[in-house]
């Protein structure tokens, strides 16, 4: 995880709107010797986290907000499947998008062009996004009731599967022109997820990939995850995608606490 990997989360994560907030969790690095020392670091940084994860998912329950996570390696097609989700679901339900990367505010542009707010978050050298810096960036985003909010996490199949933003799901991001043997290699995250998005699928007349040895793989470490075999280019196996969202919002909506007297 983080502590071990050598992210930096002594840089300042910067929103795309102009301003910096400190959202780092300390890292230190140990050597031989000081296996102890570092579990217990690693316990400490995540145990900050989850609290900062239990007020945010306090904080979108209220709200009635449906918040996703979305996890992958790079190049998945996340923000195509973001901005495709954008396009169909605008005008029905409120939308707003997190985004996550090392640098640049690329993908938040592709979200404000699609018709959604979105906040970007540069992580520096860190690895993954943390609930704290989610949780600032939601403020800004004064999200509206009953929305959707989508996080796009920074590419990475390791960090992310450790923490907790507040979401109501992971949701993987598995392209078929990475290996099919994704989900057995970086067991933790797809056993975190509970929806596996496998994008691309209109090029597989084109890519030597086995569909059905990595959906086998998939539920070999996470026997309950959701499948959906999609393409954001074309539109294929969006529309069940789109459903799934919508009845997630509705639960989200009917889940809100309903003011005293009502």
């Amino acid at each position: 995880m983080c502590t071990t990997c050598g992210c930096g989360t002594s840089q300042p994560h910067s929103h795309e709107h102009g301003h910096t907030h400190e959202h780092g969790h300390s890292h230190e690095h140990t050597h031989a010797g000081q296996q102890g020392r570092r579990l217990s670091l690693e316990q400490d940084i995540l145990s900050e986290n989850n609290r900062y994860a239990a007020a945010n998912r306090a904080y979108w329950r209220a709200l009635g907000v449906f918040a996703l996570n979305l996890v992958s390696s790079p190049g998945s097609g996340k923000t195509s499947v973001l901005v495709r989700t954008i396009e169909a679901l605008r005008g029905e339900v409120p939308l707003a998008v997190i985004e996550g990367d090392q640098q640049t505010d690329n993908d938040a542009q592709r979200i404000h062009a699609a018709g959604a707010p979105a906040i970007q978050i540069n992580t520096g050298k860190g690895c993954h996004l943390d609930a704290h810096a989610v949780g600032h960036a939601a403020q800004d985003l004064n999200l509206s009731s009953g929305g959707l909010l989508l996080i796009e996490n920074v590419g990475n199949l390791v960090c992310p599967a450790a923490f907790d933003l507040g979401e109501a799901h992971k949701v993987a991001v598995l392209s078929v022109t990475e290996g099919e043997d994704k989900p057995v290699k970086y067991p933790d995250m797809f056993a975190a997820a509970d929806v596996l998005l496998l994008n691309k699928i209109d090029l597989l007349p084109y890519v030597d990939f086995d569909v059905a040895r990595a959906l086998a793989y998939a539920r070999r470490v996470n026997p309950g995850i959701r499948v959906f075999q999609i393409s954001a280019r074309n539109g294929e196996g969006l529309t069940a995608w789109f459903d799934w969202l919508r009845d997630g919002c509705e639960q989200a909506r009917r889940e809100m606490p309903q003011p005293p007297g009502r």
